[in-house]
């Protein structure tokens, strides 16, 4: 049995003990069992927390780990650009041991910024030896991980079925959730094409088939015209919708659709910086606080942005009080009295409703007894974060991945005084890089 007690910090719960300013974390093996003003702890390893916010660890909703080798490659493209150069194109090239390096870096750049728990949505995987690389990145990497099986989506060769007409491999799936069934740090779910990007048929059978084995049905829905126009209505006839179908993006649903799924439950999750810079249209953040709901929030394409989720908690945040400002002024002529969106709400889209939408939020999300011991510590008494008169808008909108002291997941430091635990990183970076010109290369955008 080991016992660690984090003492002197700002803890930040998420729960409803609110903040403890100052408060203490007892740790024993891999759970929290106390939070508290003042711990006595007698028997535990003391680790001084003065001078730190200790958080929840996030949770990244939606984010291609697949891609971490191409950081930047498709900062300038459109949707229909990324369609084309990326799935059409250099996805193509990838080998199980690009998808292996890509995972493993992208997955302890999450943990370095402070991400503790990682919905990785895998669509580039054409072979099981593709998913097999893919997984065992992440179970290397230390990280607390959902691992989306998709499907790729390169352009149909002649005589060649197209993948929108491709039912998910059932079979594959299966295989993946045997072979780790019971893993501590690593689920299983599946990444499907749902209506809009698929055939009614192929809805059909992945939507049954996610019921039938017990897993989330995760999907991107908006970007383009969709290949099933009806394709909503039909599953919501047949009862395939509920709260273990996720969906990505969703600009494309009108307001009743999204009134009725929120009504069944059904997950959200945005990534507004991607999706602002790529055209897909604002973020649904309104439209679900309007329904009484909340997104969780993914960071979605490293080819493009940031994995810090700490930057999209207040891109987000910043987006919808946008909105919200421009709508009153519109309609009275003036500024808001008040800010529509509180900093506390922005933070739980990052670790709350991340919890939630893996059905995990009785094991992560908030510090609480019981909880897995997923948190963070924050360096708070450095010059761009002092005098510190609130806690939570000083990590909402003064913190980003410099400050991430210290991660720990599951009751085991990941990152320890601003450096990863236990890692080499040479050999990973020169894996990567060697993995990304290859990539390029092989597409001409060398």
């Amino acid at each position: 049995m080991s016992r660690t007690l984090i003492r002197g910090g700002i803890v930040v719960t998420m729960d409803a003990k609110g903040v403890l300013r100052p408060g203490d974390v007892l740790v024993q093996d891999d759970r929290v069992v106390e939070v508290a003003p003042h711990i006595v702890a007698d028997d535990a390893e003391v680790v001084a927390a003065t001078g730190c916010i200790v958080i929840p660890g996030l949770v990244n909703a939606h984010h291609h780990t697949w891609q971490t080798a191409l950081r930047g490659v498709a900062a300038n493209w459109t949707l229909p650009e990324y369609f084309r150069k990326m799935h059409a194109g250099l996805a193509t090239v990838f080998e199980p041991e690009d998808l292996h390096i890509a995972t493993l870096a992208g997955a302890l750049n999450q943990l370095d910024a402070g991400t503790t728990t990682l919905v990785d949505w895998c669509h580039n995987n054409r072979t099981p030896a593709h998913n097999d690389a893919a997984v065992d990145a992440l179970l290397r990497s230390g990280i607390r991980a959902a691992f989306f099986h998709g499907t790729p989506k390169p352009d149909p060769k002649p005589g060649e079925t197209p993948f929108w007409e491709v039912p998910h491999p059932r079979a594959e799936l299966g295989r993946l959730l045997k072979a780790h069934q019971g893993r501590p740090l690593l689920t299983v779910h599946a990444a499907v094409l749902g209506p809009h990007y698929s055939t009614l048929d192929v809805a059909l059978h992945d939507f049954r088939m996610a019921r039938e084995l017990g897993v989330i049905a995760s999907l991107h829905q908006g970007g383009g015209p969709a290949r099933t126009p009806d394709g909503w209505q039909v599953l919501e006839r047949e009862g395939l919708l509920g709260p273990h179908v996720n969906i990505v993006h969703g600009h494309a649903l009108d307001d009743a659709q999204l009134a009725r799924f929120c009504a069944l439950g059904m997950s959200f999750s945005a990534a507004a910086e991607s999706e602002m810079s790529q055209g897909h249209g604002h973020p649904l953040t309104g439209r679900l606080r309007a329904l009484g709901r909340a997104p969780s929030l993914g960071t979605d394409l490293e080819s493009v942005l940031s994995g810090d989720m700490l930057t999209q908690a207040r891109v987000a945040l910043g987006m919808q009080r946008t909105l919200d400002n421009a709508a009153h002024r519109a309609a009275h002529g003036s500024i808001p009295p008040t800010s529509t969106i509180p900093a506390i709400e922005a933070l739980s889209w990052v670790t709350v409703e991340g919890a939630r939408m893996l059905g995990q939020l009785d094991r992560i999300g908030t510090l609480a007894p019981g909880k897995q011991a997923d948190l963070v510590l924050l360096r708070a008494d450095t010059l761009d974060m002092q005098p510190l008169h609130d806690p939570v808008a000083a990590v909402v909108f003064q913190a980003c991945r410099a400050h991430v002291d210290s991660v720990m997941v599951a009751g085991r430091w990941k990152k320890r005084h601003g450096r990863l635990a236990d890692v080499d990183l040479a050999p990973i970076l020169e894996r990567l890089n060697a993995s990304g010109r290859k990539i390029v290369g092989a597409l001409g955008l060398a």
